[in-house]
């Protein structure tokens, strides 16, 4: 990325599935046979991919109203079963990581936000390409869930950094929400779980309709 202009954000804060991992339908798949293991009536592709990004219990209970609440630990047992099968089938967008590389050779603080649990997290960042690329991060299960403002909130004082200097970017209403309620930008991700119609509403600086898009954006703009 260029040098040669003042860094606009020092802080660049990603959601993870749906914005830097291709796992969307995955995850769609998982919640899916979660709830029909449970007995619930089979939530559409959209009413699933709809609740990417919350925290697992949150999500799972929106997207399975007929599961009765006790059945809740058991639904997320039957979720992380399935989606532990796949694991190993998930990878990152095309392009990520030369995104991310420039982005920290212009001395961006990088961080990530997300509906995923720490384990989660962790263990999807376990690989020698990700090792260190990240400077922070803030899962569901250590914080509170989006589109509450807490996770950027807790990012911006470990950092020290103004919510100006802030960027969210994500691929759900969830992020982009999250992001004007701690009074930072954002840019959403049209290549991820929702639609972008929906977006405008937040006010998001761009929606890149690809990694390639995104990276083209940042490279001017961040």
């Amino acid at each position: 990325m260029p040098t040669d202009r003042p860094r606009r954000f020092d802080l660049i804060a990603f959601d993870w599935d749906g914005t830097l991992c291709d796992s969307t339908a995955i995850i769609v798949r998982c919640i899916q046979a979660a709830v029909c293991d449970v007995g619930g009536a089979m939530p559409s592709d959209e009413a699933a991919s709809y609740v990417i990004g919350m925290g697992l219990m949150q999500a799972l209970a929106h997207a399975a109203p007929d599961v009765p609440r006790e059945r809740y630990a058991e639904l997320g047992n039957r979720y992380r079963y399935h989606y532990l099968q796949h694991q190993n089938d998930l990878s990152l967008f095309a392009g990520v990581m030369p995104l991310l590389g420039a982005l920290r050779d212009r001395g961006h603080l990088l961080t990530v936000a997300t509906g995923k649990s720490r384990r989660g997290l962790n263990e999807a960042l376990h690989t020698a390409q990700l090792r260190g690329m990240f400077d922070g991060s803030r899962t569901a299960d250590e914080t509170a869930g989006k589109p509450h403002p807490l996770m950027l909130h807790e990012l911006m004082a470990e950092f020290d950094v103004a919510p100006e200097r802030v960027l969210m970017i994500g691929d759900t209403t969830h992020d982009l929400q999250m992001a004007q309620a701690a009074g930072c930008a954002s840019v959403g991700v049209g290549y991820g779980a929702h639609p972008t119609d929906e977006f405008a509403r937040y006010a998001p600086l761009f929606v890149a309709d690809s990694v390639a898009d995104l990276h083209a954006w940042l490279e001017s703009n961040a």
